[in-house]
């Protein structure tokens, strides 16, 4: 058979020598690493629970790695038989219930501190970075932020036309970044424009307190979220990443917006994995009334100001369109990256957003496997 591979399914169940199946891909002489498992992903999400899905392949490495795999995502091998001793092989793959996928799906991710997340389909959720000055310089800062920044603001009247456009082709979500958005004087107007979206705004509450920042904040609609930097349970470490005294102003501001009526969720960012850091962050937010599901642990991208860290590319991460005065970037990580830049400027929203979407289409045909949700909130 082709190591292109083949997909068959339909109403009658398909004959293999594994036993009967409702849906057959044979991945040919492909490994898990170059593109089967992005078949056999795709096969399976058009299975209901306890459904079979059959696999044949002719490659000796997947009777070590179809097997972990399907152990990884909670799923059954429920038969394996080869044609010879060399192969080729059939599988019969059962597909989990969605409860108790959920469960293996929590029990892999306890192996990292790190927050997890699944694809975003292209077009629902769009970043815009509001302005790139900030009153702090963070170490890791990926947009390479800072007091000394050129502000490259973004305009209220692109704004509008931008969230129109994304409100009419079906848009969701818009989270807001910098930068520090509060030092942008028209912020309240690019909130407005993004009316009729689930609107995020990402800060370091540090300066929300006084003058117009809090009259700013006290005149927002509850129905915008607010995500609050916060990387440790006490200011040591916050302190040595943000500078020092941001710790207890960012705990201030969190206090703040909640006593207000805001939904805060907070994110912090690691260089390296630390269990016992994180876990007394959690019970530190357990004291602030945050919602666990509020709760976001991302590690440094090694981009912007930052001297280490996950290496980030096309090749290797999700999509999350993002929006600047002066373009459009792949991922909100990667906006100081040119090549990982899309556009040069941020409209029209349908050509930055055809463009992530013809890539992504090129990589999965190649079977270009492997790209990482890195999440921001």
């Amino acid at each position: 058979m082709s190591p292109s591979a083949n997909t068959r399914a339909g109403a009658e169940p398909v004959a293999t020598p594994a036993g009967a199946v409702a849906v057959l891909v044979d991945g040919g002489d492909m490994d898990c690493g170059s593109g089967l498992l992005l078949l056999i992903t795709r096969a399976m999400r058009r299975l209901e629970a306890g459904q079979l899905l059959g696999v044949r392949s002719a490659e000796p490495s997947v009777l070590t790695d179809l097997p972990v795999w399907a152990d990884l995502v909670g799923h059954d091998v429920d038969a394996q038989v080869g044609e010879t001793p060399g192969g080729p092989w059939w599988f019969a793959v059962r597909k989990l219930g969605a409860t108790s996928q959920a469960g293996a799906l929590a029990e892999i991710e306890s192996g990292t501190v790190f927050s997890r997340g699944s694809r975003t389909p292209v077009g629902q959720r769009l970043w815009v970075y509001s302005n790139f000055d900030c009153n702090l310089a963070c170490d890791y800062c990926c947009a390479e932020s800072s007091t000394r920044a050129d502000a490259r603001r973004f305009s209220p009247d692109v704004a509008r036309d931008v969230f129109a456009e994304f409100r009419a082709m079906g848009g969701r979500e818009v989270f807001l970044t910098g930068g520090e958005p509060f030092m942008h004087p028209d912020l309240g107007d690019l909130l407005a424009a993004a009316e009729g979206t689930e609107r995020t705004l990402l800060t370091n509450a540090m300066i929300l307190g006084r003058g117009r920042r809090r009259q700013l904040l006290e005149s927002l609609d509850r129905s915008v979220t607010l995500q609050v930097s916060l990387d440790s349970a006490t200011a040591a470490l916050h302190d040595r990443q943000r500078g020092a005294g941001s710790w207890e102003r960012a705990v201030a501001g969190i206090g703040l917006a909640r006593s207000l009526g805001f939904r805060v969720r907070v994110a912090a960012t690691l260089y390296e994995e630390d269990p016992a850091g994180v876990e007394a962050l959690h019970r530190r937010l357990d004291e602030e009334g945050i919602d666990r599901d509020d709760r976001l642990v991302r590690p440094v991208a090694a981009e912007g100001f930052a001297d280490g860290g996950v290496h980030v590319s096309i090749d290797n991460l999700e999509p999350e369109p993002t929006l600047a005065v002066d373009g459009a970037w792949w991922h909100p990580v990667a906006v100081t990256n040119p090549n990982m830049r899309i556009a040069d400027a941020p409209l029209p929203l349908a050509e930055v957003f055809g463009v992530v979407r013809d890539t992504v289409a090129v990589q999965d045909a190649s079977a270009r496997t492997g790209r990482e949700v890195f999440r921001c909130a």
